[in-house]
Formats: C-alpha cells, sequence, structure tokens
C-alpha cells in the first residue's frame, strides 16, 4: 500500500511559498495560486471543497484539438513555481495534463472500446483490459496518492469486462462472475440462442 505522505515535500514547498512574509516573497494569487492548489488536489484522490476553484479553472481549459489541450493544461499547472524545480514535478505536471479527467472507469470504458471483426460471432465491441500508459503515469506517480483508487477491471474483454471504480470492484466482480456462470449454464444446457 502506498504512503499517504508522499505529497509531503511538493506540499511543504508551496505552503512556503504562499506563507513567506510579503517582504520575503510575494504571496500567490490569481493563476498561480490555482494552478500550484489544482496540482495539489489533482495528486490526491481526496478533494475538499477548497479543491473547487482550482479544478474549475484547470478543467475549463478546452481547446479544439485535445493535444491542445493536454499543452494548454500543462502550462497552467506550470504556473506554479514548484513544477519545474525537480524533474519528478516535471514529470507529474506532464501526467497530470494528460491523465487528470481521462483516468476514471466511466472515461476508460468509452477510449478503450475496441471493434473485434475477426470475432467468429461476426464482430463485436469489447473493452480493453489494458490501462493506458498515461494513466498508469498519473496514478502511480511517486508524487501522488491514486495507486489504491485507480479503476479496476472486472472480467476479460471477450467476456464482456470492463473498468469499475476501485470501491465497486468486489461488488462489481460478483455480478461479473454470477453472470458468466449462467451464460455458461445456459451453453452447456444448449439455451444460448433462446
Amino acid at each position: 500500500m502506498k504512503n499517504h505522505c508522499v505529497l509531503a515535500p511538493f506540499a511543504l514547498a508551496i505552503a512556503a511559498i504562499a506563507a513567506a512574509p510579503a517582504g520575503a516573497q510575494e504571496v500567490l494569487t490569481g493563476d498561480t495560486r490555482l494552478a500550484c492548489e489544482a496540482t495539489l488536489c489533482l495528486a490526491t484522490g481526496t478533494r475538499p471543497g477548497e479543491c473547487a476553484p482550482s479544478l474549475s479553472r484547470y478543467f475549463g481549459i478546452n481547446k479544439r484539438k485535445w493535444s491542445d489541450t493536454v499543452r494548454a493544461r500543462a502550462s497552467f499547472l506550470n504556473l506554479c513555481p514548484v513544477s519545474d524545480q525537480t524533474p519528478e514535478m516535471r514529470a507529474l505536471v506532464n501526467a497530470m495534463a494528460n491523465g487528470a479527467g481521462r483516468c476514471d472507469a466511466a472515461s476508460l470504458n468509452v477510449t478503450l472500446r475496441v471493434w473485434n471483426h475477426w470475432d467468429a460471432d461476426g464482430g463485436r465491441v469489447f473493452i480493453n483490459n489494458q490501462m493506458p500508459g498515461y494513466c498508469a503515469a498519473y496514478t502511480e506517480h511517486q508524487y501522488t496518492s491514486l495507486a489504491d483508487l485507480s479503476p479496476r477491471y472486472v472480467g476479460t474483454p471477450e467476456r464482456g469486462g470492463y473498468w469499475v471504480d476501485a470501491q465497486d470492484h468486489d461488488a462489481a466482480l460478483a455480478r461479473y462472475n454470477d453472470r458468466i456462470a449462467a451464460e455458461d449454464s445456459r451453453r452447456r444446457n444448449g439455451e444460448w440462442y433462446r
């Protein structure tokens, strides 16, 4: 299980900048402050109400092309002074820009649909069980506490598997296993086409 104190060095750096006396350093305001808050909020699965303004600003950045949206969101997060202090922080900003908002179960079930036209049944759609690299980079980054909360796959693609939120995994797996057992029973009893 991942230690939930991984954000400590990063949070302390932002807190030091924000809490420094006005004579020593400027207090963060505007987009700079929102960028630092968004970075903290996106790094944790627990998002208090104080995250709403910064996340609204972050997710409000939308461009015509997805690649432009990712660049614009990364540029926004880079407004935070600590975003480029270490290679790990640069990697975190990149992982967030690519993965935040795209790595939940609902998004994965949509984006990972694959048409299998080589299927014996004449072709069908299934959901890939391999998490995209951008999601792994985001949820498993050393400065996030998302690994235990990341979506899990239930079943196999060929038998109608799908992604679920971590807290729903056990119940979804039980439902999936019940459905598979019923399908297998119908096949054995020659009831498959009824």
